[in-house]
């Protein structure tokens, strides 16, 4: 991918400027690995691993790059750090220049303004080659989950080549220093320095990919061993010439066909990259060191029609993915895999058009390449370019009319969210096109969460152990436990100010996606056994100190039944009944919090996008509540009888049989089905009340 200005697979160059040593087979290579990623990102399932592409480009960059630098060891003694990296500079950021700034064309036009300012964000970090980190960042971030496919993800593996040949240069300089004052030869004493990149990254990519695979897949240090087998390759280059052409010719068709197997047999349910990368990368270092003798699939790789899309791989790479995601944008959905190959097909145009009108003419540009530096400002300006692409967008954000400044308590007018329902009936909660503003503004819905989320109360879908966080009266006279999920810790602020003035001693324990139930929850179609684990130890938790009270809620509407199966609701609401069931046995009285309505689509998106027509964002009641867990809910706890209360705030979330976007003033709903946090707050009152009469319904004396 960003290595091929080498002489040794020079497909971009023209004719009469390619090398001798010109390797066709590796271009091949290049074209099959773009040709998996671009199949993958298109939709196409039966090729389910084809995302070992990007797999493939890392080995081939390590080998193509070490090649270069082991050759100038060799020949000087010592690495031109201002040439290489001006190699790299003229080579990559011109057509990353003009991606970006494509991109940011294609994010104004396509996607929704609410995701403007992680994108703008992310196309900044792209351009320094540094947005593998952010999306590493963000893939453990459970608030990020709203945010989409960004359209400069893919360039999170050219950040994790341009991170490794700034390590790998730097100890080649000390390799040379080695060399000079020892008299050691050079390939050997670079053999063990890769090593000290090599085995530590394996062993930590193997345990990262274990304890926390989304992380893993991002991060550079699980992936410099990739690379790190191309350099290998490239090392031990003088040796494999000297294989017999028989053995050469069977590693090089093994190594193909462990790459087609990767393709095939992996999935995305696969850990990666972990130990399972070894396959493709493996298979890829066994081709190009079968390459050396021109045997084996060498002859196949170089057909003609590989060699040229290889020569454009890397163009290729960098187009296709933005206009894929402003096509699902465009398309309101997934673009199946129909629609998704005429996408990437499409990628040819603009990939070819950049390669003979920008890539080309600035790596073959006299003036560029007759000075370092030339090739290193042309670079900074590029990069530039890019940033100032991302911050383009960031400053496009729009802005929703702000919150009056001066809003005072006692005035009429102040009272916003669900103060209007209380002052001015269910009403006042109905649909309107305009609102005096609208806080928390659009933009900023996703950020609008408790502070729960600050101090980690929420234990993520890869963790098990609960996390207790303690909120209302310390000294309070009434133990209140609120377990459940997202849709339980997004009422803690108004949980916090209830405990406050009743004297309750508030503790949560919640879990991404997790009821609190007593049944096998499923995550992406598999059994979701941390949210079994965690279940069993915060029930050990409650066992060993049962709180006066234990208060539920859930998003989650279904789970596997205990012989087995489908998922199904019943299983669901079984589940509820045995989990409450043991809770009220230690003494203490459930509520059960219903679900509030679920809205069709992210209602943030919708006011972004329509302020000053938010009936547009509005939803039918009836539905919104059949598509929340509370059917579930309700039946478990008529199924308990009395000793579950049941606290309702659905009439202050939707009053009338239309759900409102903007009651009072503040928006509604923020990623989902969630309640923004201001909204939430202005509820307080209100869940007072609905706790206190649940509460009292099922048996306990109100404190």
């Amino acid at each position: 991918m960003a290595g091929s200005d080498t002489v040794l697979a020079r497909a971009g160059a023209p004719a009469g400027q390619r090398g001798a040593a010109f390797r066709p087979d590796i271009e091949g290579l290049r074209a099959i690995a773009v040709g998996l990623v671009l199949v993958y990102h298109a939709g196409v399932d039966q090729i389910p691993g084809g995302f070992v592409g990007v797999d493939i480009f890392f080995v081939l960059s390590g080998f193509l790059i070490t090649g270069l630098l082991v050759r100038e060891l060799e020949r000087t003694g010592r690495v031109s750090l201002p040439r290489f990296y001006a190699r790299r500079a003229k080579r990559l950021l011109p057509a990353t220049a003009v991606v970006l700034v494509v991109t940011a064309l294609l994010t104004w036009w396509f996607i929704p303004v609410t995701q403007w300012r992680a994108f703008g964000g992310d196309i900044v970090s792209a351009a320094l080659y540094v947005v593998n980190w952010r999306l590493a960042d963000r893939s453990v971030d459970y608030l990020a989950e709203g945010t989409g496919a960004s359209p400069v993800q893919h360039f999170w593996s050219l950040a994790v080549e341009e991170q490794y040949y700034i390590v790998w240069p730097l100890l080649l300089l000390l390799v040379g220093l080695v060399v000079r004052r020892t008299r050691a030869k050079v390939r050997p004493t670079m053999a063990v320095a890769l090593a000290l990149i090599v085995l530590p990254s394996l062993a930590w990519s193997v345990h990262l990919t274990s304890t926390q695979p989304a992380v893993a897949f991002f991060v550079t240090t699980t992936r410099l061993w990739e690379l790190g087998i191309g350099a290998a390759v490239a090392i031990g280059a003088t040796q494999w010439s000297r294989l017999p052409a028989l053995a050469s010719a069977v590693l090089g068709w093994a190594g193909l066909g462990a790459i087609v197997a990767s393709a095939f047999v992996l999935s995305a349910t696969t850990p990666w990259p972990g130990s399972a990368a070894l396959l493709p990368t493996l298979g890829t270092a066994a081709v190009v060191v079968a390459g050396f003798r021109g045997g084996g699939p060498a002859r196949l790789l170089a057909w003609r029609p590989m060699v040229w899309v290889g020569g454009m791989s890397y163009s290729l790479y960098l187009w296709h993915w933005p206009l894929v995601v402003a096509a699902t944008f465009a398309a309101g959905g997934e673009l199946g895999a129909k629609r998704g190959l005429l996408v990437t097909a499409a990628a040819f145009v603009p990939a070819w058009l950049s390669l003979k009108l920008v890539e080309n003419p600035v790596r073959f540009s006299t003036w560029v390449g007759a000075r370092a530096r030339h090739a290193l400002v042309v670079g900074v300006a590029c990069t530039v370019v890019g940033v100032l692409a991302g911050v383009a967008i960031l400053l496009a954000v729009p802005k929703a009319p702000p919150a009056p400044p001066d809003l005072q308590p006692e005035d009429p007018t102040s009272r916003v969210g669900a103060e209007v329902l209380v002052a001015d009936g269910p009403q006042a909660g109905a649909p309107q096109d305009t609102s005096r503003f609208i806080t928390p503004a659009p933009v900023d819905a996703v950020d609008d969460v408790p502070e729960a989320y600050d101090q980690e109360c929420q234990v993520e879908s890869d963790g098990a152990e609960p996390k207790p966080c303690s909120w209302g009266d310390p000294d309070g006279t009434l133990d209140v436990a609120v377990v459940g999920d997202s849709k339980a810790l997004q009422w803690t602020s108004a949980f916090d100010e209830v405990g406050r003035t009743e004297g309750w001693r508030v503790t949560t324990w919640t879990k991404s996606a997790c009821a609190f139930a007593d049944v096998v929850q499923t995550q992406d179609g598999a059994p979701y056994d941390t949210c079994t684990q965690w279940n069993d130890a915060v029930l050990a938790e409650l066992r060993a100190a049962p709180p006066d009270v234990l208060v539920t809620s859930q998003r989650s509407t279904s789970a596997m039944p205990p012989e087995g199966g489908d998922s199904s609701s019943d299983a669901m609401v079984e589940g509820l009944e045995r989990r409450w069931q043991e809770v009220t046995d230690l003494g203490t009285r459930v509520v059960v919090l219903l679900d509030n309505p679920a809205p069709p689509d992210d209602v943030y998106e919708c006011v972004a996008e329509n302020l000053e027509s938010l009936t547009t964002c509005a939803f039918d009641r009836s539905e919104g509540i059949e598509d929340s867990a509370a059917p579930e809910q309700t039946a478990a706890a008529q199924a308990m009888g009395d000793t579950v209360g049941v606290a309702d705030m659905t009439r202050w979330v939707c009053p009338t049989d239309v759900c409102a976007p903007v009651i009072g003033d503040v928006l509604v709903y923020r990623q989902g089905s969630h309640i923004t946090d201001t909204y939430v707050r202005s509820t307080a009152t209100m869940l007072r009340d609905e706790l206190v009469a649940a509460i009292g319904a099922a048996g306990t004396e109100e404190s």
